[in-house]
């Protein structure tokens, strides 16, 4: 169902890549790079070489490369490296790369038409046709947002939203929620169309364990999971499974001076981990593509990489997911049924935040609740309504969108008191349930990433001003979005 608040998105400036127009423009090259919306399994060079993008650098808005200190293997080992993407291959010297210093750490031209007339010394990327998704698809859900506005700056749509009935504002967030839902959707269609549905899944819990700031490294060791879980059966002990995570992540130490338990559980990890060094050793990540600093110690990567063990030792870790979906609401409430099917407890690193620290009294969770709703609301039931909707299962779609609508709202943060600030210029909107603070985040990305700090050229404003719904469109969220 095609809602409003979808026909509005498509009026957002600047205008994205529309079907038909001869190249996309080099800002939605970013993003699709930023977001690694290629094929990812099978990336090729221009020369023939396989590209393994183990991080795609960091998105640079100053001066020099597009993108700095990403990691690319292109041969035995991974090197760090800027990378420039271009339109084509002639941008390379048309504006001047070839002769800027700036440019010298350069070691991937990424462009979305290769040429003769690009750098000569350097790999070359043509993105044309080896994307994971039809272009216009994914300007549609990307976008060229990649920039935010000031804080404290309110926005020209605080005025006619303030004059909106509090029903005519929920009806406007749930339809962006919705969007936000089906955007999400497509990202696991996509990558279950390179792979399976199995490994979206992985993929997508990885990513999220790894926060922003370790993000990417975490979702190549997803990639790598079929391998590390070669001659495994279908249940094994959390302890292999996390040694060969550690072992590949760079992220194992050696034999460290500490408390008995720390050396137990490193002589048990080490006696699992020799055994497939070898035949993992090209897989090892550098440490360097793991980011430590300004990271909290409950968000150290090995933490979330025991957890991720646990998961995957489950039996049926995704069969219990398809049979949660499809109970009726119960005691105890879907939410809490999922969240201790996540919540794990270990012997050691729940009482450990590093190989190196000391144990602590009291066991501290392996993730904390807010960040179990945050993979709830982003991760499962958006796969799960990607499965079904690819399925042609509308009863279940029906199903999963009502849950995504009752669920519970999630924990305050400072993005979403941008987006109130900017929206509502400080008026208190109470909102209820995890689907409207998702479609306040839809609407930053559709409409505020777009504009400047005064909104110029913004076609928001004006589309909520003639906004006047006499009933709100049937939504598929039973409870109120609003107390």
């Amino acid at each position: 169902m095609t809602t409003l608040y979808a026909k509005w998105r498509k009026q957002a400036q600047p205008p994205v890549f529309r079907e038909g127009s001869s190249a996309p423009p080099e800002q939605l090259l970013q993003a699709i790079w930023h977001h690694q919306r290629i094929c990812r399994s099978d990336l090729r060079a221009t020369d023939g070489r396989r590209a393994t993008i183990l991080h795609p650098g960091f998105l640079n808005l100053e001066a020099g490369p597009d993108f700095r200190r990403a990691l690319v293997q292109m041969g035995t080992k991974p090197f760090e490296c800027d990378i420039e993407v271009d339109v084509l291959s002639a941008g390379w010297r048309q504006h001047g790369h070839n002769t800027n210093p700036a440019f010298g750490s350069v070691g991937l031209h990424v462009v979305w038409q290769a040429g003769a007339s690009g750098p000569s010394d350097l790999p070359v990327v043509e993105l044309k046709n080896q994307l994971d998704a039809p272009l216009g698809q994914l300007a549609d859900a990307l976008g060229q947002a990649t920039t935010l506005p000031p804080k404290n700056v309110h926005g020209r749509c605080s005025a006619p939203l303030r004059d909106l009935p509090a029903g005519g504002v929920a009806d406007l967030l749930g339809q962006a929620a919705r969007v936000r839902l089906e955007v999400k959707a497509a990202v696991f269609a996509a990558i279950a169309d390179r792979a399976t549905w199995e490994q979206a899944l992985w993929e997508g819990l990885f990513s999220a364990l790894g926060y922003k700031q370790n993000s990417w490294p975490m979702r190549r060791l997803a990639e790598l999971l079929q391998e590390l879980r070669r001659g495994l059966g279908r249940a094994p002990e959390p302890v292999v499974l996390l040694a060969r995570l550690l072992g590949v992540s760079g992220l194992l130490p050696g034999q460290l001076d500490r408390d008995k338990l720390t050396n137990h559980h490193l002589r048990e990890l080490w006696d699992q981990w020799w055994r497939d060094r070898d035949r993992l050793s090209k897989r090892i990540l550098p440490k360097s593509v793991w980011t430590f600093h300004g990271l909290r110690p409950a968000n150290r990567p090995e933490r979330r990489l025991a957890l991720a063990a646990h998961w995957l030792s489950k039996r049926d870790f995704i069969g219990w997911l398809d049979d949660w979906i499809c109970q009726p609401p119960k005691k105890p409430s879907p939410a809490v049924a999922l969240l201790g099917h996540l919540a794990v407890s270990d012997d050691y690193w729940s009482r450990h935040w590093t190989f190196r620290s000391g144990r602590f009294a009291a066991a501290q969770p392996l993730l904390g609740s807010g960040r179990l709703h945050d993979i709830a609301v982003n991760v499962i039931l958006p796969w799960l309504h990607a499965r079904a909707t690819a399925d042609g299962n509308d009863g279940l779609v029906a199903r999963v969108e009502h849950r995504y609508f009752a669920w519970p709202k999630g924990q305050d943060n400072s993005r979403l008191k941008f987006v109130r600030q900017r929206l509502f210029a400080g008026r208190s909107v109470p909102l209820r349930g995890a689907a409207l603070q998702q479609g306040l985040l839809q609407v930053q990305a559709d409409f505020c990433n777009h504009t400047n700090a005064v909104c110029d050229d913004c076609v928001f404003p004006d589309l909520v001003r003639r906004y006047s719904p006499k009933k709100p469109e049937k939504q598929v969220c039973n409870p109120p979005l609003f107390r």
